[in-house]
This record gives C-alpha cells, sequence and structure tokens, in this order.
C-alpha cells in the first residue's frame, strides 16, 4: 500500500508534532495527540481513496459515495467518542485531528501547477463581440449567430 504524497507530509507533520509534545508536554497529552492524529490520518486515507474513487469513475454517481461519506464520518465519530471515553485530552485530541490541514494546503503548494505567463495582447479583450456567442455550458463550442440575430 502506497502513501500519497500528501498522506506522507501528513504523518511527517504528525510524527513532528507528536515527538514536540512528547519533550514539552505530559505523556497523556502526546498520547491523545498521537490517537488524534491516527484516527485523522485513517480518515484522510479514506477520504483520499474515496475521492480518487469518484474521480476516475468506479463509483457510479453521488449516492453510494454520500453513503461512504456517512459511514466514513460515523466512524469518525465513533473514534472520537471512544478516544474521550478511555480519558482522551480533549484539546490534544483536538490538535492531533487537525494536523491534517497544514499537510494539505503544504502539499497542494508543492503540487500546484506552473504558472504560464501569456503576452498581453493572448486572449479576447473584455468588450470583444465574440463573448456574446460563448457559453460555458459548450466552452470549445461558439455559436453562430442567426442573419435575424445580426
Amino acid at each position: 500500500m502506497g502513501l500519497y504524497p500528501a498522506e506522507r507530509l501528513n504523518m511527517g507533520i504528525s510524527a513532528g508534532a507528536v515527538a514536540a509534545s512528547y519533550a514539552v508536554a505530559t505523556p497523556e497529552f502526546a498520547s491523545s495527540l498521537a490517537l488524534g492524529a491516527a484516527i485523522e490520518a485513517v480518515n484522510f486515507r479514506f477520504l483520499h481513496r474515496a475521492g480518487e474513487a469518484l474521480i476516475v469513475g468506479v463509483v457510479s454517481g453521488a449516492g453510494p459515495w454520500v453513503s461512504v461519506l456517512a459511514l466514513r464520518f460515523g466512524l469518525l465519530a465513533g473514534g472520537i467518542g471512544f478516544a474521550i471515553a478511555v480519558g482522551a485530552n480533549p484539546l490534544a485530541l483536538v490538535i492531533g485531528l487537525s494536523l491534517v490541514m497544514p499537510a494539505t494546503v503544504i502539499a497542494a503548494l508543492w503540487n500546484r501547477p506552473e504558472v504560464i505567463e501569456q503576452e498581453p495582447d493572448a486572449g479576447l479583450a473584455p468588450d470583444d463581440p465574440s463573448w456574446d456567442r460563448y457559453s460555458v455550458w459548450r466552452a470549445g463550442e461558439v455559436e453562430e449567430k442567426d442573419e435575424d440575430e445580426q
């Protein structure tokens, strides 16, 4: 099972946060942070796989995807409830659950597409009359005007 780059980055950030919390906080706090990071890592993995299945076409339609989403959130809520029931520190648990956000933002910034500089005269001017024939639903096609409309 290979991990996506964002998941590897998330694991690294989570491991760093757990190590730092062991150094500056109590072991209970660090353990709770590690438990929250583990719960969110599993949730992130399933979210990533479900999104890929929807985009690739393995899952047809929104119904099955929403069902899996509801199941995943139910399991996430159950995991958080279990962690609180066994005595996890709520603040550390929330920090651990939130570590996916910086990992996702950093991975998105690292993998953003290259910016292509365009020449100033490239494209249509905002007042060009051909915009009147443009349709967002058929971006590749341009409708020809009838003679009556001209």
